[in-house]
C-alpha cells in the first residue's frame, strides 16, 4: 500500500510545491492537502494518514493543544511540524505534545527528506540548525551535513533511531549528569540539551530521565 502523506498548511503555493518536490523523489507516496486544522481532521477521518506535515500558524491551530488532540485522535499517524519558527520554547512544547519531528520551512529538500526517513523509521527529528553548538569558541561546531546531525542505526541493517548528538546526551544522562553538566561537557546551551532530551524521550516513549536510561540500556546503546 502507498504511504499516505498529508500536507496541512494555509499557503497553497507551499503545499503544492512541497507535494511536487516530495512526489518527484517518492513516486509511491499518496498525497492529500488541508488548508486548516479542521479540514486536516476531516482528511484524516476520511482516509487516514501515515505522515502529517503540519504548519503551526494555519487557521484553527491552537499550538501544542491542537497537536495533542491530533495525537490522541490519530495515534498511528506520524506528525511533523513544518514551520518558520525557531523558538526553543515552541520546539519543546511541540515535542512534549507528542510530535515526531520539528522541521523548518527554510530547510533544503534534502533535509526534509532526511527528516521524513528518520520519522518513518521510528526516530524523532529536530532540524540540525536548531541544535547547533551555542558557544562560538567551540571547536566541534555542528552543521546540518555533519555526522552529529545524521541518524544512527541501533545495529547494522536496522532503521536509524538517534542522531550522534542524541547518543552523546543519552550516555551522559546514564551517568547521572544534570542538564547543566551535559551542556558544559558537550559545549551546548542548556536549551539545546533540553531539545535533545525531549527528542530522546519521544523516541523511547519515556516519561522521565530514569525511564529513558532503563529503556536505552535494553537497546545496548
Amino acid at each position: 500500500m502507498p504511504l499516505k502523506v498529508l500536507i496541512a498548511d494555509d499557503h497553497a503555493l507551499l503545499r503544492q510545491g512541497l507535494r511536487q518536490l516530495l512526489a518527484d523523489e517518492n513516486p509511491d507516496y499518496e498525497f492529500s492537502e488541508a488548508e486548516g486544522f479542521d479540514s486536516a481532521l476531516e482528511v484524516l477521518a476520511a482516509s487516514g494518514g501515515d505522515l502529517m506535515l503540519i504548519d503551526l500558524g494555519m487557521p484553527g491551530m491552537a499550538g501544542a493543544d491542537s497537536l495533542r488532540a491530533l495525537r490522541e485522535a490519530h495515534p498511528s499517524t506520524k506528525i511533523a511540524v513544518l514551520t518558520g519558527s525557531d523558538d526553543r520554547s515552541t520546539i519543546l512544547e511541540c515535542l512534549g505534545a507528542g510530535v515526531h519531528g520539528y522541521i523548518l520551512k527554510s530547510s533544503p529538500m534534502e533535509e526534509i527528506q532526511r527528516a521524513i526517513a528518520t520519522i518513518l523509521a521510528g526516530g524523532v527529528y529536530v532540524a540540525p540548525s536548531l541544535t547547533q553548538l551555542s558557544f562560538p569558541q567551540a571547536s566541534k561546531a555542528v552543521s546540518p551535513t555533519t555526522e552529529a546531525s545524521r541518524p544512527v542505526a541501533d545495529a547494522p541493517g536496522e532503521p536509524p533511531r538517534f542522531t550522534t548528538r542524541q547518543l552523546d546526551v543519552l550516555r551522559l544522562l546514564a551517568e547521572g549528569r544534570s542538564t547543566k553538566d551535559i551542556a558544559r561537557t558537550l559545549e551546548l546551551g542548556p536549551g539545546t540539551v533540553k531539545i535533545h532530551l525531549a527528542a530522546i524521550f519521544r523516541t523511547l516513549n519515556a516519561h522521565n530521565r530514569t525511564e529513558a536510561v532503563v529503556l536505552a540500556s535494553k537497546l545496548n546503546l
